[in-house]
């Protein structure tokens, strides 16, 4: 049986795309023979997991880096194949050992944003054409670089191929594999009931799932509600840029509920519940939370970028809005809603491209080549 080491930055149950992607197929690759370990940071806790998981105290980052790269010494010698789900991981040996990864973003874009190396404004396309200062040239090469050397990637789209392409990947090593769920319990509540117990009555209700980052596009959810005062948004989910939202929301006052973090089934019965499930972010690889929402049978609005195009059908599924333009973000809650019923019937349309069984498989693929 092979060994494989999966390096991550986070994992379950910490919000985010790839630990939503790890708890998801690594039972289903051990069941296709792989041997398992999970390295990652993240706070000691308990886990009913099939395989290892070791977690990495965020302390200082000279201290967090050091830890994990001695605790990765043992299982890089143990691993036959090495499975990274971020960049600059300190997984460091003398031992040739195959690796790949999955690229679900520019993380030298999202660094930037953070840091304020580069204005709010600029898009992550718009990022791979400028040159920037010392410190935006530098992440830029070592993201590059760091992709570039790995034995093969994994991409959830054609958008991202082609992003990576730009970085100097060679198109042999990438393989891109749609995001896909496993079978999921679905609410048994009828939509109706659901919002009878929430007490939201008749008033049109947007749904946004996400990690509360600048880039997420809530403001400018809560700027298009201005103009349309018979709607509501429900935001779940945390992270640093809530209290920014939380101020900017106080405007509209109580069209805007904030709830925190909640548990998978609850966010499900929300989805189900709501009008809409919107997603506008200023880029996304692949969204699980799209998905998420077609599954359940509730149409979604997305802005026009990334990969959100290879999941939205415009006009059939849902509909897809330009990012950023207020006026039509606005204009496009206003159509959505006014053919929720003849969206949300055409719901699982195109859904047989992201079927979980493929995802494994082809996964399963891209990993046993490099056995050879």
């Amino acid at each position: 049986m092979p060994n494989l080491l999966v390096a991550s930055g986070i994992f379950h149950p910490e919000p985010g795309g790839p630990a939503t992607y790890l708890r998801a197929i690594l039972p289903a690759l051990q069941k296709r023979g792989w041997q398992v370990r999970v390295l990652a940071y993240g706070s000691p806790r308990a886990g009913d997991y099939p395989y290892r998981v070791r977690r990495i105290a965020r302390e200082i980052y000279p201290l967090r880096l050091a830890k994990y790269a001695w605790s990765a010494m043992g299982d890089l010698a143990w691993a036959d194949v090495v499975y990274s789900h971020t960049i600059d991981l300190p997984l460091w040996t003398r031992r040739s050992c195959p690796r790949i990864m999955k690229v679900v973003g520019d993380q030298a874009w999202e660094r930037c944003m953070r840091k304020g190396w580069i204005p709010p404004e600029l898009s992550i396309d718009g990022f791979q054409q400028v040159g920037g200062g010392l410190r935006v040239r530098w992440q830029k090469r070592s993201r590059s670089r760091q992709v570039a050397a790995q034995d093969a990637i994994i991409v959830p789209s054609q958008y991202l191929r082609d992003m990576a392409l730009g970085w100097g990947v060679d198109l042999a090593k990438v393989h891109v594999i749609y995001n896909a769920l496993p079978a999921m319990k679905l609410p048994a509540q009828s939509r109706e009931a659901i919002r009878r117990q929430l007490g939201w009555g008749d008033a049109p209700m947007l749904l946004s799932v996400a990690r509360l980052q600048r880039w997420k596009g809530i403001d400018h959810l809560i700027a298009a509600l201005a103009g349309l005062p018979d709607v509501r948004l429900i935001v779940a989910g945390d992270g640093p840029d809530r209290a920014r939202l939380e101020a900017l929301a106080a405007q509209l006052t109580g069209r805007v509920r904030f709830t925190g973090q909640l548990p998978a089934a609850d966010v499900l019965q929300l989805m189900k519940a709501a009008d809409a499930v919107a997603v506008y972010s200023a880029y996304e690889g692949l969204s699980h939370t799209l998905l998420e929402s077609l599954h359940v049978g509730t149409p979604v609005l997305a802005s026009a970028v990334g990969g959100n195009a290879e999941v939205v059908q415009d006009g059939q599924n849902g509909v897809l809005v330009p990012h950023v333009d207020i006026v039509g973000l606005r204009a496009g809650i206003t159509d959505l809603l006014e053919r929720r019923g003849e969206l949300a019937a055409n719901t699982q349309l195109g859904l047989e491209k992201f079927g979980f069984e493929a995802m494994v498989r082809s996964t399963d693929a891209a990993l046993r080549s490099l056995l050879d």
